[in-house]
């Protein structure tokens, strides 16, 4: 064989081992732009995108970061019990571990050893961890993230958030309808856009009912300034309920301290008292007190984003857009004080339906008049009917969809009239407590009022960013 031949086999060789060294290294990198040159006496510019293929491991290993303790029964509780049903669900390909107890400051180090045991999925489960998770994602290119709660996002960060504001709306309904003195306490751990939109929704449930009623409503909000601070959030029940007069109790604290209290205040002083559970079912703390509450399945979301993951469907550089928004259509939400050992819900204490079936209201929404329990029932029925919704709730980019209602289509052939042509197609639930008329109060400035229209429906960003009480009805005493 002639030289000449050998070196042409030999050129040959080593473009075909380059070639198959750039698709390896491209399978698990990210993906970049390439620009060539050609041409003489001018130039050509041809710009080739070199898109990366992912392919997922046999084995998926997830780990879960909380601020608080497993055992808190409220946030990192309801987190983990999402963690164990995945796990449980996915066994033949899903390993899972998680870490408790951590800070914003100790994130980075905390992810530096789970990414040095071969874990490849990792979620980190609060606010405050946004930025580290970022830098964390930068440092591994090839390690899926997914944050709770937060907005920023990268090729390998999605974002997530199972929001409660319909759920407090429906349990706001009760406390309005239930409170003999009008006044209503609400212990908030930190003031975050999340809690105030809860506390709005809360707020927005008890006037709609109040007012029908004849009751002057006052919400009184002290803010505690801690996720899991038992001792503050039983001295702040103790201040709402000698110092404000309050009997029906709201919280946003991960623990089961407030309704513990309540209970213990009804047991000594023989007053009825009405307390709404937070994140986990809190019946059994408080049989004689916890009328209803908020429940929250963080597992129909991970099931979800991990079965994703396993599909290849979601990979380290396509997740700049995900952001689930899930809400009561999803499953992912839903209002209740109990669940059985069946899986089915206690929805309101047995002890408060009969008192709840025997007072009437009008539905604003039909005109109709009905019990307090029956409208509980019906704005529940179409927080859950929304199946256009789901379809839109996991992008960033099409949150700005999810408040359209009463979207007509136009006819197959124009003039021929249709049965399909009068019907109205729904995104949105039918009702949302955040329609105007309302009215707010600036937090950083309370003269300072803002004013939703009749008929506006406030989106996805108003509610993120909210940080503005419903006025007259919120009344920040102060922190504690």
């Amino acid at each position: 064989m002639s030289p000449k031949v050998l070196t042409t086999i030999f050129v040959i060789l080593i473009i075909i081992v380059g070639v198959a060294a750039f698709y390896a290294g491209t399978s698990m990198a990210p993906a970049k732009t390439v620009t060539q040159t050609v041409g003489a006496g001018g130039t050509v510019t041809t710009t080739i995108t070199q898109t990366p293929t992912w392919t997922p491991p046999s084995t998926i290993k997830a780990a879960w970061v909380y601020v608080g303790p497993i055992g808190d029964f409220g946030w990192t509780y309801a987190h983990d019990v999402g963690r164990r049903v995945t796990q449980q669900l996915f066994k033949d390909w899903l390993q899972t571990t998680y870490v408790e107890s951590v800070t914003a400051d100790q994130l980075p180090s905390v992810i530096d050893n789970l990414v040095s045991q071969g874990y490849n999925v990792i979620f980190t489960t609060s606010f405050d961890f946004m930025e580290n998770t970022i830098r964390a994602a930068q440092k591994y290119p090839n390690v899926i993230f997914f944050h709770c709660s937060g907005y920023m996002r990268a090729p390998n960060v999605g974002t997530y958030f199972a929001d409660l504001y319909q759920a407090y709306y429906l349990n706001g309904l009760l406390a309005g309808a239930l409170t003999k003195t009008g006044h209503i306490g609400y212990v908030a751990a930190i003031e975050i856009p999340e809690v105030v939109r809860h506390i709005n929704a809360f707020a927005i449930g008890a006037q709609e009912v109040a007012q029908q009623l004849g009751k002057n409503i006052t919400v009184h909000v002290i803010v505690i300034g801690g996720w899991v601070a038992p001792d503050k959030a039983r001295q702040a029940v103790q201040t709402l309920f000698q110092t404000y007069n309050v009997d029906t109790f709201a919280f946003t604290e991960d623990t089961p301290t407030v309704i513990q209290t309540v209970q213990q205040l009804y047991a000594s002083t023989g007053k009825q008292l009405y307390v709404f559970s937070h994140y986990s079912p809190g019946y059994t703390y408080g049989t004689d007190v916890v009328v209803s509450g908020q429940l929250v399945h963080w597992e129909v979301i991970y099931v979800d984003i991990l079965a994703k993951i396993k599909a290849g469907i979601y990979t380290p550089y396509n997740l700049q857009n995900v952001d689930y928004w899930y809400l009561m259509n999803t499953g992912a939400v839903d209002a209740g004080a109990h669940i059985y050992p069946n899986g089915t819900i206690m929805y309101i204490n047995p002890k408060f339906v009969d008192t709840l079936k025997s007072i009437m209201v009008t539905d604003k929404v039909t005109g109709m008049k009905m019990s307090v329990y029956d409208l509980f029932m019906e704005r529940m029925r179409q927080f859950q009917e929304a199946p256009l919704l789901e379809n839109i709730q996991e992008q960033a980019n099409t949150h700005v969809y999810e408040t359209v209602v009463g979207l007509k289509i136009p006819p197959a052939k124009p003039g021929v009239s249709e049965p399909a042509t009068e019907w109205t197609w729904n995104v949105a639930p039918v009702f949302d407590p955040f329609t105007g008329p309302l009215t707010f109060w600036n937090i950083s400035n309370p003269s300072q009022l803002i004013n939703v229209p009749a008929g506006v429906r406030l989106g996805h960003d108003d509610l993120w960013s909210m940080q503005y009480y419903l006025y007259p009805v919120v009344h920040r005493v102060g922190a504690i």
